[in-house]
This record gives structure tokens, sequence and C-alpha cells, in this order.
């Protein structure tokens, strides 16, 4: 049976993220964010960028509200769209980032280098987690503080990792497989 992780990911995202509403009082950062989030902890460098786009959201919109009056839908929407700007700022960070690191000297043998930056590369193309991500995110930091947030959001994108690694271990081995960036060993050895 062919299963549709990312579906099955968000479902288990939205159940999770009630429980834990129902039984804590905390929100996870959104509805669909834990199933999203759950899916790529296994790559620090995707949750640490949306988590720092969120962050970075949140800051933004609080500053901008002290100086023009921003409350309820407006404040909602402009929480996505500066979001959606902080994603694409941080994807591009991290790509300069990268590129920077090309261009300076390298005491590393050349074709070692060329792996080692390909390898980066590759690491580096998924960036931010999803297009609306940092946005929801940083609608719940405003809403409900920035330390409740995150500890729901850690804590029930664990609890979804773990029940799809209970239930789609196959599944869940495959979609790592697919987006797995090449290690250095193995770009090395294609060199």
């Amino acid at each position: 049976m062919d299963v549709n992780l990312l579906a099955l990911s968000i479902g288990l995202g939205l159940v999770v993220s009630l429980l834990f509403s129902e039984i804590f009082g905390l929100a996870a950062g959104g509805l669909v964010v834990p199933g999203y989030m759950a899916l790529y902890l296994t790559h620090p460098l995707d949750v640490a960028a949306t988590l720092a786009a969120a962050l970075l959201t949140f800051f933004l919109v609080r500053i901008a509200s002290t100086f023009v009056i921003v409350y309820g839908r407006r404040r909602t929407a402009l929480m996505i769209l500066v979001g959606y700007a902080a994603g694409a700022l941080m994807n591009m960070a991290l790509v300069a980032a990268i590129e920077a690191f090309e261009g300076a000297p390298s005491a590393i043998p050349s074709t070692d280098a060329a792996a080692l930056i390909a390898a980066s590369r590759q690491t580096v193309e998924a960036g931010v987690i999803g297009y609306i991500i940092p946005g929801l995110i940083a609608i719940w930091l405003d809403r409900q503080g920035v330390v409740p947030t995150l500890a729901a959001l850690i804590t029930s994108a664990v609890v979804v990792r773990l029940i799809l690694i209970l239930a789609v271990p196959e599944s869940l081995q495959w979609f790592e497989a697919a987006h797995e960036p090449a290690t250095f060993q193995e770009e090395a050895s294609e060199g």
C-alpha cells in the first residue's frame, strides 16, 4: 500500500495539536506545523532556519506594530506575508553563505573541497520548511509567547515523529532516503 507520508504526517499533527490544545492549553505553532516539522526533524539546518525565520517574523511584526495599527486579520495576514519573506531571505542567506565558502581559499585538496561544497549545496537546497510555516509559528509566538509555543511545537513534532516511526517505518525510511543530502564521503567517492 502506497502511503502519502505528508498527508499522514499532517493528519497526525492535527490530532496531536488538538490534544495538546485540549490537555495542556498550548498551541503547537498552528495545526499543520507539527506534521511538517516531524518530517524534517532529522534535518536540523532546515528546522533551525524555519524557527529563525519565525522568530524574525515575530520581531519584525512586533516592531511594525509600534508604528502601525495591526490587529486581527491584518496581523495574521502580515505575519504570514512577513514569514514568507523572512523564509525567502533565510534561504538566500544560506545560499550566500555557501557561495562565500566556495570563494574562500581552502587548504583542503581541490577534489575534497569540491565534494564538500557539493554536499553543502545539497544541504542548503531545502532551507526553510514550507512557505507559510514560519508565519504560522510567528502567529502563535505572538499569541501565547515564545517559550510555550516552541516547547509545544518541539514536543508535538517529536510525538508525531514517534507515531510515524511506529506506524509506517518503511515509508519514513523511503522519505528520509529521498530527502537526505549526499554526505562528504559519498561525494568524494564519486569524484
